[in-house]
């Protein structure tokens, strides 16, 4: 496990390290336990419209800070649910994105302290409230066009059925075309996908 990166630092990761880093570190362990608390409920944000203006005033963030924040350290703690990361790997791995000791150290505590009541709660509700519960598919090949009569362009057509979750396991059709560009670049995607998912198991 030590050796999986929980993170990996793009542009958007080190400015979030950057801003996370500056906030009041006497501040910081409150907004990460608010985080932690709703961290099962996927559908509901940590904080209400009002708490967050109220935060951005509190902390002198722009709103757009403040989401990047709050999405972050919701991001530490998913990654930490998802691999059942212990207390001293997620720490290293804060550390090797350049968070510092403190904000580090409050998440690792907060973790260390609600993650077996986090992860039963996530075992009960998915991490996204809609699953793929079936696909469909079929080719398609256009023939001409007004310009180029003997032109052939084939694409393939899906629909994929996706339930939600919930009692009322209502289900919405998702209809998709791929050119065979496209279709090979999504291919090449899930093959990525699927070779990490072997990684874990």
């Amino acid at each position: 496990m030590s050796s999986k990166l929980l993170f990996t630092e793009t542009p958007s990761l080190k400015r979030a390290v950057d801003l996370i880093n500056e906030l009041d570190d006497a501040k910081f362990p409150s907004l990460i336990a608010r985080i932690v608390q709703k961290l099962h409920l996927r559908d509901e944000k940590a904080f209400s419209d009002e708490e967050e203006a109220k935060l951005q005033a509190v902390l002198g963030l722009e709103a757009k800070d403040l989401e990047l924040i709050l999405e972050t350290a919701a991001f530490f703690l998913e990654q930490a649910a998802y691999y059942s990361s212990k207390p001293t790997i997620l720490n290293q791995q804060l550390q090797k994105i350049h968070l510092s000791d403190t904000k580090a150290a409050a998440i690792v505590k907060a973790w260390s302290t609600t993650a077996k009541d986090v992860l039963d709660r996530l075992k009960q509700k998915s991490f996204y409230p809609k699953q793929l519960d079936d696909v469909n598919w079929r080719l398609n090949l256009q023939m001409g066009q007004s310009t180029k009569s003997k032109t052939k362009i084939p694409n393939a057509l899906f629909e994929f059925d996706v339930k939600s979750d919930g009692e009322g396991q209502d289900v919405e059709r998702v209809r998709t075309e791929f050119t065979h560009e496209e279709l090979f670049s999504f291919y090449k995607q899930l093959e990525t996908v699927q070779d990490q998912l072997d990684s874990l198991s």
